[in-house]
């Protein structure tokens, strides 16, 4: 009975063996998710999901199996699909409050609406729109979808609006965490937090909670024991090509830098663009009149710095191969020169691409930084900054 949603979910690439799977066949047996969906959800889940990242592709092969309903009219859910009674009881009681159940008892008890579906599908033609009483959409019928009535069964709506439809099996909170994803900047910071390096400095200012008690407990009295407020101790500087072929990939590096900005204390930052020459600048809008000069960034941080260059990488080989390639002023050294130079100076660096990993081959320009970073490029996803974080650590 249960097979396709195990092909689903290999089909997913939810990693899930057949040992889980019959494993949540036995949960079922033992009862321990009887006449609840959504038991039976998150017992599937605990049973079959083993990594966070997972659960949204785990979501999305549940839907594919249970939530069908969509694709199929009315009349055949009510004949075709085996629904126990008991299972709707339940859930109309986990579902509704009591004010709402009062209002079906009203109308003469679960069974009633039921009964009173089966007729209404029976005697409606055609769609219906509006209304309290058809089958149709955008209404106050008890039936369909896209409208509102507390004693709701919902039909041929992909998901809840109101939140208070009998049958609701769509939520996936979890989206977010799936590592193929576009990235946001929660996601980002998830990442981001493999790379914080904590130390204790400057004066005894943060409570010292564990040594309080044992202190106390050995004293017989309040001793009050502090220590050196923790502070974030990692520093990271960061150059972010801007313009030109970059311009799609504002949205996803401006999410980048936020996040940065808000999971490192000491952070540093400069824009430059298509590949680092011998001026980077702080604000676009004056980037041809207030300029850094390159020599001065590297005299400026130390090599403790974790140097990241955010960027497509995508240009004419020229730009980083040779004297005079650059496409918007005269370079008199080539800009590997200059990548190299910030390789010596912080020698834990690393290249983000929000270009998808497998249009890498495509551009000469991303080998050649690739070989330049000796392959210390990333793309610009979950799993990517995770690989970096990584990768900076070491």
């Amino acid at each position: 009975m249960f097979l396709p949603f195990f092909e689903n979910l290999r089909a997913a690439r939810v990693p899930v063996s057949l040992r889980e799977f019959l494993g949540f066949l036995e949960g079922l047996r033992a009862g321990l998710a009887t006449y609840d969906v959504e038991s039976f959800y998150y017992l599937a889940r605990t049973i079959m999901v083993k990594d966070e990242r997972n659960i949204d592709k785990f979501d999305r092969a549940f839907a594919m199996t249970f939530d069908g309903l969509a694709e199929i009219s009315a009349q055949d859910v009510l004949e075709a699909v085996d629904i126990p009674e008991e299972w709707l009881r339940k859930m109309a009681e986990k579902h509704l409050s009591a004010e709402e159940m009062a209002e079906i008892e009203a109308m003469g008890g679960f069974d009633k609406l039921m009964e009173t579906l089966q007729e209404r599908l029976k005697e409606q033609e055609g769609r219906h729109q509006g209304g309290n009483k058809w089958i149709g959409t955008a209404g106050t019928s008890p039936f369909g979808a896209y409208g509102y009535n507390p004693e709701g069964v919902r039909i041929g709506q992909k998901e809840s609006r109101h939140q208070r439809a009998v049958k609701v099996w769509d939520k996936r909170e979890f989206r977010n965490f799936d590592d193929t994803v576009e990235l946001g900047t929660r996601n980002i910071k998830v990442a981001l937090k493999r790379l914080r390096r904590w130390a204790r400095e400057g004066a005894s200012e943060e409570l010292d909670l564990d040594n309080t008690i044992r202190a106390t407990a050995e004293h017989g009295y309040l001793d009050v024991k502090t220590r050196p407020e923790r502070h974030n101790a990692v520093k990271v500087l960061l150059f972010l090509d801007v313009g030109g072929s970059m311009d799609p990939h504002i949205k996803v590096v401006e999410e980048l830098f936020s996040a940065a900005r808000a999971e490192f204390k000491h952070l540093e930052y400069y824009y430059f663009h298509n590949c680092l020459y011998e001026g980077v600048w702080r604000n676009n809008q004056r980037r041809w009149n207030d300029q850094t000069p390159t020599h001065e960034v590297l005299r400026t941080y130390g090599p403790d710095y974790k140097c990241i260059f955010v960027g497509d990488a995508s240009m004419s080989p020229y730009e980083i191969a040779y004297p005079g390639g650059a496409n918007e002023h005269w370079n008199q050294e080539a800009g590997q020169v200059w990548l190299e130079r910030a390789q010596d100076q912080w020698g834990s660096n690393l290249w983000i691409n929000p270009v998808p990993e497998t249009h890498w081959q495509y551009t000469h320009s991303i080998s050649m930084i690739r070989e330049i970073f000796e392959d210390r490029m990333v793309p610009m996803t979950l799993e990517g900054l995770e690989r970096g974080m990584r990768e900076l650590t070491r």
